[in-house]
């Protein structure tokens, strides 16, 4: 059943960022939070009532839900909740929703598999909305980015999580 939907000689977004390099569209300054086995990092892709959701990745390149081994795939649930939680504490959303796509027909458009983590407001229309044309700045992610850093550096600091 498994397919690759890489195409040929893809340099990998998500791989390059982990690595240590920034490109045009993300930097390395919008990792938020990193574990052995996982990374999150704020989205360069915004929807209009939901800025600053962020994308939580495993360390190790796996294209789909289809691929990826299972204890690779937990330490991605791990980190999904602990952004979760500090999504809900720092952005004074009113809930958060995630969400992970597969293959081009389940709406996949990197090949790493990544789980989005989104900031939900009341009324927000999340599923009837578009991402917002182009990017997102660096100066508009490093709002988001810090309030997240911040939050993990004194959870860790109290023994919180």
């Amino acid at each position: 059943m498994e397919t690759s939907h890489e195409p040929p000689g893809y340099v990998c977004p998500f791989c390059e960022r982990l690595a240590g390099r920034s490109d045009a569209v993300g930097s390395v300054e919008d990792i938020v939070r990193r574990t052995e086995r996982a990374a999150a990092f704020v989205s360069p892709r915004w929807w209009p009532n939901n800025r600053g959701h962020v994308l939580v990745i495993p360390a190790e390149h796996h294209e789909n839900l289809y691929s990826i081994p299972a204890d690779a795939y937990a330490a991605v649930g791990d980190l999904v909740r602990e952004v979760a939680v500090a999504i809900r504490a720092t952005y004074g959303c009113d809930g958060v929703s995630t969400r992970q796509h597969n293959e081009p027909a389940g709406n996949q458009d990197v090949w790493h598999l990544h789980v989005h983590v989104f900031p939900r407001y009341e009324g927000d229309r999340l599923y009837q909305s578009s991402p917002l044309p182009g990017w997102a700045s660096f100066e508009e992610r490093q709002v988001y980015a810090e309030r997240l850093r911040d939050y993990f550096t004194s959870s860790s600091s109290t023994g919180a999580r």
